[in-house]
């Protein structure tokens, strides 16, 4: 299969003119013996970098293509932090004229980062589909302590090779499909956030990741049928929610409240030390217990609601210790404060609704457990009397509108 992301780009109903920077994005078997080619048609030639982790490196289904200069970093320890980037970075023996990166999520941020500083291009070979960042231009990054999500580079073009993908072990695959099914929380919170807020919709982006939802949860009913993995369509998944990601320059579509836990398990505030996982257990956790609490919710048929309160400056300093300055500056224009509380209760209704599309808790659960998933926070190494606060310390993390962020304003 070869993407054709233009159809994704150029005037759209919702106002704007989108525009992607990756133009080809390939996931076929044997993808990387024709590597060459695909750079000379994406116009990309002259010094090339490529860049590993000993993990990658030594793959039993790798296929190393040319380079100019190859850097393979250690894989233990290896994680998104801007000093090991920037250090990775004085390894270059010059400024190429492109990078390439073979790995997962964690080196896919090396490479964004890298590429935006030196202004040049990145190609990116996933060596999984346990992530949607393949093709997005967000890089998801430790800054001073804390976990952010800033706009950075996408790749020129992506070459996913599925006889490399095709031989991770099963846990990696499967914690790809929880990565993509957590869009049903990421979607119902865009469009609850769009009603009470008229934060800025677009339907073109939404239709693409509930495409890229719809395509996964086939493939997760096919692995619990016994079927074996449709990679082709797994990663088409992983690549069209990334797509979602670059349109936007912000991940609004492919991560609510339910990606907050993996940032919450990366912190690890107060009460979360031993908090461990993959990003896609990580989610798909979040997923099961954001589920369980909006259909909590929206068994009230009415609702009333209170004045807007910033965070409590204890509770933070208590939670968040060291993090919290951090915590500070991100909540200091809360989301929460721009627009009135009463429009939730306007429309609790139509919020309901939404709601209402978003598979129970018991039926995730069921899911996961049937393809091998992680599925509780015991997981996770978080005691499940921690869940409540799960939700209210993790929606303290980002200031974007959720609807666990709402409950805040919603009275008891």
């Amino acid at each position: 299969m070869i993407l054709d992301t233009s159809k994704y780009t150029g005037q759209c109903a919702c106002g704007r003119d989108h525009e992607l920077r990756t133009k080809l994005v390939v996931c076929e078997y044997g993808a990387l013996k024709n590597f060459d080619k695909y750079m000379s048609d994406c116009g990309l030639s002259g010094f090339r970098t490529v860049i590993y982790d000993t993990n990658t490196y030594n793959l039993p289904t790798m296929t190393h293509i040319k380079a100019d200069q190859e850097i393979v970093l250690e894989a233990q320890g290896l994680h998104s932090e801007k000093g090991l980037i920037e250090n990775m970075m004085t390894q270059l023996v010059r400024t190429p004229d492109y990078i390439v990166v073979v790995g997962s999520g964690t080196l896919m941020d090396f490479g964004r980062y890298s590429a935006h500083k030196l202004g040049i291009p990145f190609v990116a070979i996933p060596t999984l589909v346990s992530s949607d960042g393949f093709t997005a231009n967000i890089c998801s990054i430790i800054i001073d302590g804390q976990k952010k999500s800033i706009p950075m580079q996408s790749a020129d073009a992506v070459i996913c090779d599925l006889d490399i993908v095709s031989g991770a072990p099963a846990f990696l695959t499967v914690s790809g499909v929880q990565d993509i099914l957590a869009k049903y929380i990421s979607l119902a919170d865009w469009k609850i956030a769009h009603l009470v807020s008229g934060e800025y919709f677009c339907q073109r982006v939404y239709d693409m990741a509930q495409d890229a939802l719809d395509t996964m949860v086939k493939c997760a009913h096919d692995l619990r049928d016994g079927k074996p993995a449709d990679f082709e369509a797994m990663a088409y998944a992983q690549m069209l929610s990334g797509l979602t990601m670059q349109i936007l320059s912000h991940s609004r579509a492919a991560s609510g409240a339910e990606h907050l836990i993996a940032h919450l398990v990366e912190m690890k505030p107060r009460g979360f030390e031993n908090a461990h996982g993959m990003h896609g257990e990580c989610v798909g956790v979040g997923t099961i217990i954001c589920a369980e609490e909006y259909h909590k919710l929206a068994q009230r048929e009415t609702i009333e609601v209170k004045p807007f309160q910033p965070l409590d400056p204890e509770w933070v300093k208590y939670v968040f210790g060291d993090l919290a300055d951090g915590i500070f500056k991100e909540n200091e224009n809360d989301v929460l404060n721009t627009f009135p509380a009463e429009n939730i209760k306007e429309h609790w209704q139509e919020i309901r609704e939404i709601i209402s599309h978003i598979p129970s808790a018991e039926a995730l659960t069921e899911l996961y457990k049937s393809i091998g998933a992680k599925h509780t926070l015991t997981d996770l190494g978080i005691d499940e009397s921690m869940k409540h606060d799960a939700l209210a310390i993790s929606a303290a993390i980002r200031n974007r509108l959720t609807l666990c962020r709402m409950e805040r304003l919603i009275a008891d």
